[in-house]
């Protein structure tokens, strides 16, 4: 086991042109936006028809992910190990006898693990039932092989990206940028049970947001050379989850299943994104302050900053969401599940009781928020690093 991860011991990385690349490097962008476009599709799926079968369209673009990322990060592995890409081998890593990008060999797993899910997920509903859990089993190993092969496709840009210069490393940062906003998407998408529109006077909403955002928008944005990198990625975050609301609702879609509660005659999309764009200015502007401080207190006063000012910023929003004003197709509040009562707190625009310990749970989602940021900050500083 000693040998399965080891640098092999030749001279420093040459940068390589994007030319010399043009087909992997795109081919796992094709494959993060197809993963994240079906997942969003087939939740979709299940509040406005049901599930009625496992070849439905959403887990096509789904599992097309795991299909792409496969074989990219197969020839890739293969060509580099047997001299067909002897530039891409004098910056490699070996890993069981086999040499490729780092990013290859992350993506290679989080592939296996997405198809590993299909028969999974289709045996978990055999046997329990029909639901639409975001947080099952089976989904979650499908979500680690996504977030696998995001990061995998992450890293194989940042090698690239730290060995490149002028014009070519521009052109990258664009590239690592947008997957870092998908990290951002994919875990908003596992934490949507609780980040509705109804629950975002709650103490565990923030909590929730506290967990998932900081590491990736804080890490992305160190790792990157440009100015207002973090708002560049939340507001990719913010178009790509808008754009589903604008979209989706244009198709018709009718329940197959029942008790149907709700009318539905279109596909139900999203919540409108959270305003990650507001923390994320914010930090871009702390950020260059922060030279010389040791990670913890970088960490404290990113991870401060973004929790009190995305506070301030999606509470009044919140408020904002229960008007009429906000009951129209641009932000998609009347949008309900066909599962959904009319007593339920969306159709009566109603939010959910905060808890009754509200401030201590506040202040247990600032230090998660300060811990979160912490991850980031040495998640971020560690990709700087990255050439292989």
């Amino acid at each position: 086991m000693a040998d399965s991860i080891a640098l092999p011991a030749r001279a420093e990385p040459r940068a390589i042109s994007l030319s010399t690349i043009p087909w992997y490097l795109w081919a796992s962008v094709i494959g993060v936006t197809s993963a994240m476009i079906g997942v969003h599709w087939d939740i979709s799926w299940h509040r406005s028809i049901g599930r009625d079968t496992f070849w439905t369209p959403p887990h096509i673009a789904i599992y097309l992910c795991g299909v792409i990322a496969g074989i990219w990060s197969a020839y890739l592995i293969l060509a580099t190990t047997f001299g067909r890409l002897p530039a891409v081998r004098a910056s490699s890593v070996r890993m069981w006898g086999f040499h490729g990008p780092l990013g290859a060999f992350v993506t290679a797993w989080g592939g296996v693990a997405m198809l590993v899910s299909a028969p999974f997920d289709d045996w978990w509903h055999n046997a329990y039932g029909l639901d639409v859990k975001i947080l099952s089993p089976p989904h979650m190993v499908l979500a680690a092989g996504i977030l696998a092969i995001e990061i995998g496709a992450l890293m194989l840009v940042l090698g690239y990206m730290n060995r490149a210069h002028g014009d070519e490393r521009l052109r990258l940062s664009w590239l690592y940028l947008y997957l870092g906003s998908m990290i951002v998407v994919v875990l908003q998408i596992l934490t949507m049970e609780h980040t509705s529109h109804v629950q975002q006077h709650t103490a565990w909403f923030y909590i929730s947001v506290a967990i998932a955002v900081p590491t990736s928008l804080i890490g992305v944005a160190i790792a990157s050379d440009r100015r207002w990198s973090a708002t560049i990625v939340a507001s990719v975050y913010m178009l790509f989850t808008a754009s589903l609301i604008w979209i989706l609702p244009l198709f018709p879609a009718e329940p197959k299943l029942g008790p149907v509660l709700n009318p539905v005659s279109q596909f139900i999309p999203p919540d409108f994104p959270l305003l990650l764009i507001v923390p994320a200015i914010a930090i871009d502007l702390l950020r260059p302050r922060l030279g010389g401080w040791n990670r913890w207190l970088q960490a404290g006063a990113l991870g401060s900053v973004f929790f009190v000012v995305f506070l301030a910023a999606q509470w009044a929003f919140a408020n904002f969401l229960m008007t009429p004003a906000a009951a129209n197709a641009f932000f998609g509040t009347m949008y309900r599940d066909y599962g959904n009562p009319s007593d339920s707190f969306e159709a009566l625009s109603m939010f959910m009781r905060p808890e009754s310990n509200f401030w201590t749970l506040m202040g247990i989602g600032w230090l998660v928020a300060i811990v979160t940021s912490r991850i980031g900050v040495g998640w971020g500083d560690w990709m700087r690093t990255v050439q292989r």
